[in-house]
């Protein structure tokens, strides 16, 4: 039993909240924080008479460190779970490390200001040493790895579903499947159906920076940078079906290029709808999609900020979306000398995550493994001083519990493959 922080109150965090107080045994008490308490209020309000868990909320504002660590230090928290934007990653890290307090996330840091010389001047000599260009990687949070060691505390980087359960697949496909991984094609499916002519299914600052940015792929020990949906595909999902599905960087490309030893191509895909394309685009040549401010009427605003005070709100999609998710990971390799393929995945239901805890599809499979991160974390089941991605720990304990709790995973060893 034990306390848990949770940073952050949308529409993942709601579905993680909801999850830890199905989880009374681990999370007796949970504290909700965001700069918006009343969101955090209405939540409790929702759900206090429905768990054992004792639910406390707090104000507080994720960018300043000082107030983090008071909140840290009033609460007393075993773990302190960060659903809030990748922001604020490091601002949270900090007051987690001065408070000697383990630290869970589901995004790795990006900043808002892309435009900061300081951080600039760093982005441009990572992009020409590693070879890609987007503007969020593990670096700034790897960094952390010798105080978070010398403290005796974890961090727990990428708990969500992409990354966070697709490199959990992977840990446990070497585990139990192969001797070694040749190949990783991490497919995310979006067969849902919201009935807006445009909008995202989370965060749409974080969601349109990260597609219409350039696309790059790990092989051969090094990265091979593309240009924005300059690589398609199409791929016939379970209980989906056939989409077209376009090559992005992703962030979990980098971590497991790293811990998979001898692996020799890492490709990440999603899907897209043709309007969702056209529209994107749209917006990206009139300047919507830029984060440099601008001056408008007297005042400053950033573009891509204002485009998301105009699009609907992510949390609010639940209700009018349907159809289902598909995501997952397909490997090749060698097990005993023999060639080796198969296909782990997970099917979610938008009507269904909608019917548990009010949230769409996409939030669910996010805010599911944020909590068994968590839960794994404040258990001691995973317990090791430092920073470390979510594969470098035991899969097995996360794979049950992803059973368990709502999101059951298929291995299929002959799948299709990709080209």
């Amino acid at each position: 039993m034990g306390r848990l922080l949770i940073i952050g109150c949308g529409g993942v965090a709601g579905v993680a909240i909801h999850k830890c107080c199905q989880n009374s045994k681990t999370f007796s008490e949970i504290c909700i924080a965001s700069r918006t308490k009343s969101k955090c209020d209405d939540l409790k309000e929702k759900l206090e008479k429905t768990t054992e868990t004792k639910i406390t909320t707090a104000k507080v504002d994720a960018d300043n460190v000082d107030e983090l660590i008071a909140l840290i230090k009033d609460y007393q928290p075993d773990a302190v779970l960060n659903v809030a934007l990748p922001y604020q990653d490091l601002t949270i890290m900090d007051a987690c490390l001065a408070c000697k307090v383990d630290y869970i996330d589901t995004a790795n840091y990006e900043p808002e200001d892309t435009d900061d010389p300081q951080w600039r001047a760093i982005y441009e000599k990572r992009c020409k040493d590693e070879g890609f260009t987007a503007y969020f990687d593990y670096s700034w949070q790897w960094a952390y790895q010798d105080r978070f060691k010398e403290a005796g505390i974890t961090a727990l980087l990428g708990s969500g579903f992409d990354p966070g359960v697709t490199s959990v697949f992977t840990a446990y496909a070497l585990k139990h499947y192969f001797d070694e991984i040749e190949t990783i094609d991490i497919l995310d499916c979006n067969g849902g159906d919201h009935g807006y002519p445009f909008a995202t299914n989370f965060n749409p600052e974080i969601n349109l920076r990260e597609v219409s940015a350039n696309g790059s792929y790990w092989e051969n020990g090094h990265w091979v940078e593309t240009e924005p949906m300059e690589i398609k595909r199409e791929y016939d999902f379970p209980k989906v079906g056939q989409k077209d599905m376009y090559l992005l960087h992703h962030e979990e490309i980098e971590s497991l290029a790293k811990n998979v030893p001898g692996v020799k191509r890492i490709r990440f895909f999603m899907t897209f709808g043709q309007s969702y394309l056209t529209h994107m685009k749209c917006l990206e040549n009139v300047g919507m999609l830029s984060t440099s401010p601008i001056m408008y009427e007297g005042r400053e605003i950033v573009p891509i900020q204002f485009l998301k005070a105009l699009l609907p709100d992510p949390a609010s999609l639940g209700p009018r979306t349907v159809g289902k998710t598909n995501i997952g990971c397909i490997f090749t390799g060698k097990k005993d000398g023999k060639e080796k393929t198969i296909y782990i995945y997970n099917v979610c239901d938008h009507q269904e995550c909608y019917k548990e805890v009010g949230s769409q599809a996409i939030s669910y499979t996010t805010g599911v493994p944020a909590m068994i991160g968590a839960a794994l974390v404040l258990d001691k089941v995973w317990d090791k001083d430092g920073v470390f991605n979510i594969e470098e720990f035991d899969p097995d304990p996360f794979m049950d519990m992803l059973n368990q709790y709502g999101l059951p995973w298929v291995v299929d060893e002959n799948p299709q493959t990709v080209e």
